[in-house]
């Protein structure tokens, strides 16, 4: 079980995610608990400020240090594991398996989401213990990265997809991207399924499922590669096929250039 705390100013946008699918039974389940705080409730003065423009000059306004502090010290004892505080910023670390299995093994996060030109530098060096981006891009605030990073935490917690399965095949599993899915009707305007997904025969499925994904992330992710669980005959495989085929998108993908991959 894991819980996490969410400290933003619009609350109300978490209300449709975290209330639907996988998340919304994970909750009933008492596999997640998902608390969200208003950081409004913590500012100071009667217009209930919570930025302020930037010492220094420069555009745009920045969120204020005194009620991210209070927030965060209140919010804490809620519960009785201490909460890994989290903030999610275009700076920080960017969210990869590996990252969310380490968030994972924490009893507890407290989300920070960021809001305008970001936070005072004080609360990123005396108040987060680790900030997280969801790449190189910039939006309106913390509010959907974090959505995201609870979505991607969540889904690792034994007993929230239900089956160990699905997250064995996933995309970048052993840093690979996943194989092509087809389901009914087996022929959709003039375009099939492989045969061998009809077939029937489990180890010769294993086998196709494998090179499409070695295919697959060679073509779209051939990054991921070099770090990939790829064994030196996958590799030999890989370099001998050509890389216009097969089509990865369009059936048939019957036969698969080269040898085996075993």
């Amino acid at each position: 079980m894991i819980r996490f705390d969410v400290l933003t100013l619009f609350p109300g946008m978490f209300a449709g995610p975290m209330d639907e699918s996988i998340l919304r039974r994970a909750r009933e389940a008492g596999l997640i608990e998902v608390a969200l705080h208003d950081l409004r409730s913590w500012a100071i003065d009667k217009h209930r400020t919570v930025d302020d423009y930037p010492f220094g000059g420069g555009a745009g306004m920045v969120m204020k240090p005194e009620p991210l502090f209070a927030a965060v010290e209140a919010i804490q004892p809620l519960a009785e594991a201490p909460a890994k505080v989290v903030l999610m910023t275009p700076q920080g670390r960017r969210l990869d398996r590996a990252l969310v299995a380490e968030l994972a093994a924490e009893p507890r996060l407290l989300i920070v989401c960021g809001r305008y030109e970001g936070v005072d530098e004080r609360v990123r060096a005396h108040l987060v213990d680790i900030e997280v981006s969801i790449g190189d891009v910039v939006i309106s605030g913390g509010e959907l990265p974090a959505m995201l990073l609870i979505d991607a935490v969540s889904r690792v917690i034994p007993g929230v997809l239900g089956g160990e399965e699905s997250l064995t095949e996933e995309s970048f599993e052993g840093g690979l991207l996943e194989y092509p899915q087809y389901t009914r009707p087996a022929e959709f305007r003039d375009w099939g399924v492989p045969a061998v997904l009809l077939s029937g025969n489990h180890a010769e499925v294993d086998k196709w499922r494998r090179r499409q994904r070695l295919l697959r992330t060679r073509a779209r992710r051939p990054d991921l590669l070099p770090s990939a669980d790829v064994t030196a005959k996958e590799l030999a495989w890989l370099e001998a096929t050509p890389p216009e085929a097969p089509p990865l998108d369009r059936a048939p993908l019957d036969a698969t250039p080269g040898d085996s991959v075993d």
